[in-house]
């Protein structure tokens, strides 16, 4: 029996161009992104602190004021240990306040952002939660890879 692929093989062009970031690279190139944003962002991850959310609400509420579409998908809540879960029902309110859409996975635990469905931000760091761990993200500006993750995560039927 031979194994059916999921997805077909994507254009190399993407994954040649993308560009690797630490914990200590990735906001600063992502803050960027997030200003550049003119449609709509995705942000998967699965932990959420408020220090991290509250350094980011400038940047969604500029975003909102432009009425670009903003969604965050994150665990249950109930998945959250203590005291984290309190930080992020508290951070989950404020986003939600503002027009956020935020979705809840059970089990979740991917670390990625999809902006405008063009640029691809995947890897090990938390977007909504990292403080001091050591990480690693990948940018990639492709639309088709950017198309394929949607596709994979479900996250396009939203």
């Amino acid at each position: 029996m031979r194994l059916q692929r999921i997805f077909r093989r994507p254009n190399p062009v993407g994954l040649l161009t993308s560009e690797l970031y630490s914990e200590q690279t990735f906001y600063k190139t992502f803050l960027r992104d997030l200003n550049d944003c003119r449609n709509e962002a995705i942000i998967e991850s699965p932990f959420i602190a408020s220090n991290r959310v509250a350094s980011l609400l400038p940047i969604f509420e500029k975003m909102r004021s432009r009425n670009v579409r903003l969604v965050v998908n994150t665990k249950n809540l109930d998945e959250h240990d203590a005291p984290y879960n309190t930080q992020a029902r508290e951070a989950i309110r404020l986003m939600q306040d503002m027009g956020i859409e935020v979705l809840f996975t059970g089990g979740h635990h991917r670390k990625l952002a999809i902006l405008d469905k063009s640029i691809l931000w995947e890897g090990s760091l938390n977007i909504l939660s990292q403080n001091d761990s050591c990480e690693i993200m990948r940018r990639i500006e492709s639309e088709e890879l950017a198309w394929q993750m949607c596709r994979f995560t479900g996250i396009s039927r939203f």
